[in-house]
């Protein structure tokens, strides 16, 4: 794989609940609105569960992704092609943490960063 090894780990409060936070990390329907401009493979189930594989695109790069946790409060995704790592997701009332490890070209603080501000500003606007 070609980039650099890139770790991160962000933590930041959010004015929602965990049920909220769970859906809006769990299910595409919810995490397809605050990702874009990613985009998902057609298809996915109503809920991530362990061992499900998708595709996501950022413009023209694939990443492959494989559930290897899906839980109440936590996500661990493996990831392969534009990215080669993972991104763990833990959550609770009020706080959301994201912890992002791996090789790629693509700035993945940057990128993890505005992902979860995103969020933020999903949540709050889902009536949090």
């Amino acid at each position: 794989m070609l980039g650099t090894f890139q770790q991160s780990n962000l933590r930041i409060e959010v004015n929602a609940s965990e049920q909220q936070i769970r859906d809006s990390l769990l299910r595409p329907d919810q995490f397809r609105q605050w990702l874009t401009p990613q985009t998902f493979t057609a298809g996915l189930p109503e809920q991530l569960h362990k061992g499900l594989v998708f595709l996501s695109w950022i413009g023209p790069i694939a990443i492959r992704h494989q559930v290897d946790m899906a839980e109440s409060n936590g996500l661990r995704l493996l990831m392969s092609q534009g990215i080669d790592g993972f991104h763990e997701w833990y959550w609770g009332d009020g706080w959301i943490q994201s912890s992002l490890e791996g090789v790629s070209l693509l700035p993945l603080n940057l990128g993890q960063t505005l992902s979860l501000l995103r969020l933020r500003l999903f949540l709050s606007r889902s009536g949090s």
